[in-house]
């Protein structure tokens, strides 16, 4: 083991807990008595009808081989794939996230270099900043009147000012010998901004958006579960009012995939605009 690097002996370690956690969690689920077993009267009395219990891991891996064998079929509104499901999440995620980052680094980059305009806008954020996200939801319907928007909306205004506030900072922080060097070579106030700001506050603005994507994520769940029809939200939703926790906790897992496959790819985004002084 000694061998071993940081690195491999995290990934053994991991493998070990989940294989060890997994273990405990299919020994503590009781098994269910079987129909055959019960009684006559027991059998009248409703005994046999199937129950809703926590699933073990088992029961779990083979829903799963079920649902990612054919993740993309449609047999009508309330059946759809889990590929379909978490694509139109994906889908209002990104539109809603995009158009967030459209008016957040623009309004972030004038923010960071004015300090009139930050002083003047500051309250404003301040006061919009903390509310949550869902409750822009009700509003949102009443105005928007179409639930595909008022979710793509609660996207937007959830992912804006992680951006924000990331990508003001970000600027401010910039070092003033490095922008007092594009003056002395006469660079205009644009490619001073695309030249020097932008590259030297790029991993603060990273951040930013990567804690956007996390948060639009968590959000788009509880969103669907809302305003129904689709996505992994509704489908959550969905298998809970049919009592089908194994479903549901598949779905839960499918859900923290796709979290972290787009920190993941935030993550990589951010090494890669990374520098070194």
């Amino acid at each position: 083991m000694q061998s071993l690097s940081i690195n491999q002996r995290a990934a053994v370690l991991s493998v070990v807990m989940l294989v060890v956690g997994l273990l405990l969690w299919e020994v503590a689920i009781p098994q269910q008595q079987l129909a055959t077993e019960l009684t006559e009267y027991e059998l009248l009395a409703g005994g046999g009808a199937p129950r809703a219990a926590v699933p073990p891991p088992s029961d779990i891996l083979v829903r799963a081989w079920e649902e990612l064998s054919d993740p993309f079929y449609d047999a009508g509104p309330n059946d759809k794939g889990i590929g379909i499901q978490i694509g139109y999440s994906i889908y209002r995620v990104l539109t809603g996230y995009l158009l967030a980052a459209l008016i957040a680094i623009p309004l972030g980059f004038l923010i960071g270099m004015s300090p009139v305009a930050y002083k003047a806008l500051n309250p404003f954020i301040q006061v919009l900043r903390p509310i949550s996200p869902l409750a822009w939801m009700p509003l949102a319907l009443f105005i928007i009147q179409d639930s595909e928007a008022s979710a793509i909306f609660v996207i937007f205004i959830c992912s804006i000012w992680p951006m924000l506030i990331n990508t003001a900072f970000g600027v401010a922080g910039v070092r003033r010998d490095w922008v007092n060097v594009a003056r002395t070579h006469e660079l205009g106030a644009l490619r001073t901004a695309f030249q020097v700001i932008l590259p030297a506050a790029a991993p603060t603005i990273v951040t930013g958006m990567r804690i956007s994507i996390g948060i639009a994520w968590l959000v788009i769940v509880a969103a669907e579960m809302l305003v129904g029809g689709t996505g992994i939200g509704y489908f959550v939703w969905n298998e809970w009012n049919n009592l089908d926790l194994t479903s549901v906790i598949f779905s839960i897992l499918m859900i923290g995939v796709v979290g972290m496959l787009l920190d993941a790819a935030f993550g990589a985004l951010q090494r890669f605009v990374a520098y070194a002084e």
